[in-house]
């Protein structure tokens, strides 16, 4: 019983004998030695399919040449496609000699003649297995040339995904843009529906920061005020500090039906956003539920956000920068440089288009008491306020400038005389009606306020509007302060305290 249980790790070693005789078989036995068994299928019994798909494949199959030319075109296809299986050809040695070309057209290994001697015998298995081991390399090599390649073609999408999101990044200084580039790009590696960011910048004077918040386009109310709470609290957990006060940028104008999902409606994605050690943003994407990333794909997706957030912060600074340039430190309007600009831009425009165009120039009425007597923090502080009157008042196409220490000018293309005196009286109502507090004292301040225009259809040069207007300020001044002067005095076009 004991001889009977042969361990699987040395079970001999299959083969195959197609309609060999007793004596062929006992040869073939003989030569192969005890570590191979020989199973012989005598003629009328050869195997068929299901046997040839068994798990256990033989290393080599003995048939000899008559057997294997009276055997139909159909069977001896089936065992060429054998790939594991050696086939050796044995020849009678009264039969005249088959030529190795026709052996090796038939399918077979090698040929054997009998009578088949030891050395006959395992030469022919020799070979067999120096052609299996050959193969067994070669089958190896083939397999680690296909990963390597298959390893290639991933770092290279992976190369030019990234340098693809680096382009896009790159070709655009503004955020909106770089943002809806990147949703496009992005969606090569991951489905996402929406894609929306929250940058923060610390304020000089205090530990506070101020929150843009960019969304991918307009959605209800509801929908809108969810995201707001999601990226505000990310923007919390990941160092933003406490928030002064934020504002919201709409990338794109259209609402669409995918903007109406919450953070809840499919698989959120909240990634910091760095450069330098330092966190100034996160990023948001709403993609589908089930998807998942592989590990590569992952490796991949953080290197595009960092080179994302790299291209981003360079273009908060560009925007700050800009914002310096043409910006009021202490106002945040435009300054004087920003409005002369724009000045010779409209005058163009006007001359053109032959449009009316206005001017207004606001001074404050003895500034330099309220610096005398509060100090000049309660002097920048009421310039502030008057610059926020300025940009509360008029419209985006208008343009609102500090001119100079208590000076300010305002720019109204497609403006009347009498809509610009209106809108100059406004001003000066709301200048007048504040009431400011510094220090523990309580005091007001009042403003004049100069109008020039060039209407439609005049042939009056326009270049001096700035002196028109200067001159109607010093009117103004002249007539008691506080108050609008137009630069054509005419009856009821004067407004007076």
């Amino acid at each position: 019983m004991q001889n009977r249980r042969i361990k699987r790790g040395k079970r001999p070693e299959l083969m195959w004998g197609l309609g060999l005789s007793d004596q062929l078989k006992k040869q073939v036995e003989m030569g192969v030695g005890p570590g191979f068994y020989v199973r012989n299928f005598p003629a009328g019994a050869f195997p068929w399919t299901k046997e040839l798909m068994q798990d256990e494949k033989p290393s080599a199959a003995w048939i000899p040449w008559s057997v294997w030319e009276d055997m139909p075109e159909f069977r001896k296809e089936e065992y060429r496609s054998q790939d594991s299986t050696h086939r050796i050809l044995i020849q009678d040695e009264n039969d005249e000699p088959i030529e190795m070309d026709q052996v090796l057209a038939e399918g077979f290994l090698t040929v054997v003649r009998t009578p088949l001697t030891r050395p006959k015998v395992q030469d022919a298995v020799f070979r067999a297995k120096e052609v299996t081991s050959m193969y067994s390399d070669i089958y190896r090599m083939t397999e680690e040339i296909l990963l390597e390649r298959e390893l290639l073609a991933r770092k290279t999408d992976q190369l030019m995904f990234l340098n693809r999101i680096l382009a896009s990044a790159t070709e655009s200084l503004e955020p909106t843009t770089i943002l809806l580039n990147a949703k496009e790009t992005l969606s090569l590696v991951l489905p996402i529906k929406q894609l929306h960011a929250a940058f923060w910048t610390y304020q000089a004077e205090s530990d506070v920061a101020d929150v843009e918040i960019f969304l991918n386009g307009t959605m209800p109310p509801e929908t809108e005020s969810a995201w707001v709470e999601h990226l505000m609290d990310s923007a919390a957990n990941m160092g933003s500090g406490p928030v002064n006060g934020f504002q919201i940028v709409h990338a794109e104008s259209t609402r669409r039906p995918e903007f109406s999902q919450k953070p809840k409606d499919g698989r959120l994605v909240t990634m910091p956003l760095t450069a330098g050690q330092q966190t100034f943003g996160c990023l948001a994407l709403l993609c589908e539920p089930d998807y998942r990333l592989g590990k590569d794909q992952v490796e991949t997706f953080r290197s595009a956000v960092n080179h994302l957030g790299l291209a981003l912060r360079n273009s908060l600074l560009y925007k700050e920068v800009k914002l310096r340039a043409d910006r009021d430190g202490l106002t945040r309007i435009y300054n004087r440089h920003s409005f002369e600009e724009r000045l010779i831009y409209e005058i163009k425009r006007r001359r053109r288009y032959n449009h009316d165009l206005s001017l207004l120039m606001v001074d404050l009425d003895h500034f330099k008491h309220v610096n005398d007597t509060y100090g000049h923090k309660a002097g920048d502080m009421v310039l502030r306020k008057v610059g926020e009157i300025l940009t509360d008042t008029f419209r985006t196409t208008d343009l609102a400038a500090r001119y100079g220490g208590e000076e300010f000018v305002v720019l109204l293309p497609h403006t009347t005389e009498k809509d610009a005196w209106c809108l100059a009286e406004r001003v000066r109502e709301a200048i007048q009606a504040c009431q400011f507090h510094f220090d523990g004292h309580d005091f007001t301040v009042t403003a004049s306020i100069g109008v020039a225009s060039v209407e439609a259809g005049s042939l009056t040069k326009d270049d001096d509007l700035i002196l028109k207007a200067d001159k109607a300020l010093y009117k103004a001044k002249h007539n008691g302060r506080n108050m609008v002067v137009i630069s054509k005095e005419k009856a009821g076009r004067a407004a007076m305290q």
